[in-house]
């Protein structure tokens, strides 16, 4: 039985997938299996995956797309390493992310999971200094102190400085929590760290840039925005907290999200939908719903030249 199971699901990333599956191949730590699960790619993967013969690598493919997360939990079930960690199929982690976080995992048995940091790099696999560390900052790294976190529910929900593909967990752990939410497209990871933080889990920072993410133009689309703010809704509403600060937070993230979706829905055609979800947001910001309000007016096929000179104008 492996120590550690690196979950890669896929799909239509063939020209990013061997970069993924290499980076695993390179670590110093040599105990694993590597499940690659495909949710329907036809790209040429399964041709691709044929060229592996380490009899350390599990293909999982499913014939039909069956959504991110029931992909990703196919991969779980299929698991049988004492650890696991599921990381993007155009990312890659460094030659020294499992040593670095199974050690900790190893020598404190009261440790549920170890996140660490990470670099951004750009399509062409380079990595960027500047975009690392704003990255850092931006998500409450920087400050971020080595060690087992106190205020794990805050650090994971306010901040979101841990970041799934770049923590190695107790698989134990992830049964007890269910792992993904079935049938999620986006937010599932935000999800799996609050409930673990809920159910008094144990989450350790390692200070260290061991995983690379990479930025690049598939990943922004209005199609896209309008399904991730929607399960991000469903996410936000899928919680009430105890702490008052914190759901004082939630309650104006998902006040947000509401009319930042109502926008996009409005821009799309989707009228009715949209302008009661922008005012239900109103209260984040009338001046921005109000305007939305208006261009729905307009006819379908003007607003998205509307809603884009709204963009430039402002900023």
């Amino acid at each position: 039985m492996p120590k550690i199971t690196i979950c890669i699901p896929t799909f239509n990333r063939i020209n990013l997938l061997p970069f993924a599956i290499e980076s695993v191949l390179k670590q110093t730590y040599q105990d694993f299996e590597l499940i690659i699960c495909d949710d329907g790619s036809s790209d040429g993967t399964v041709k691709l995956m044929s060229q592996y013969t380490d009899s350390r690598i599990k293909y999982i493919r499913h014939p039909q797309n069956i959504g991110k997360s029931n992909n990703m939990r196919s991969g779980f079930d299929a698991a049988s390493g004492e650890y696991f960690i599921k990381f993007d199929d155009d990312d890659r982690l460094t030659p020294d992310f499992l040593a670095h976080t199974a050690q900790i995992l190893d020598n404190n048995s009261d440790i549920d999971f170890v996140g660490t940091d990470h670099w951004i790099i750009d399509i062409n696999n380079i990595r960027d200094n500047e975009k690392t560390q704003e990255n850092s900052r931006r998500w409450g790294r920087a400050n971020l102190p080595e060690g087992v976190i106190e205020n794990l529910l805050e650090v994971v929900f306010v901040q979101q400085s841990f970041q799934i593909g770049a923590t190695l967990f107790r698989q134990q752990i992830l049964q007890e929590s269910g792992f993904m939410q079935p049938n999620w497209q986006n937010c599932e990871d935000n999800d799996l760290f609050v409930r673990l933080a809920v159910a008094g889990k144990k989450g350790y920072y390692l200070p260290e840039l061991l995983m690379e993410y990479r930025v690049h133009a598939e990943q922004q689309s209005g199609n896209r925005a309008v399904r991730y703010l929607s399960d991000k809704v469903e996410y936000l509403e899928s919680y009430q907290f105890d702490n008052e600060n914190l759901e004082k937070i939630r309650q104006q993230r998902l006040t947000e999200t509401k009319l930042l979706l109502g926008l996009r829905l409005i821009e799309k055609g989707e009228t009715q939908k949209g302008r009661e979800l922008v005012l239900a947001g109103k209260s984040f910001s009338a001046a921005k719903a109000w305007t939305g309000l208006g261009l729905s007016l307009l006819p379908v096929g003007m607003r998205g030249k509307a809603f884009d000179l709204v963009r430039k104008v402002r900023g």
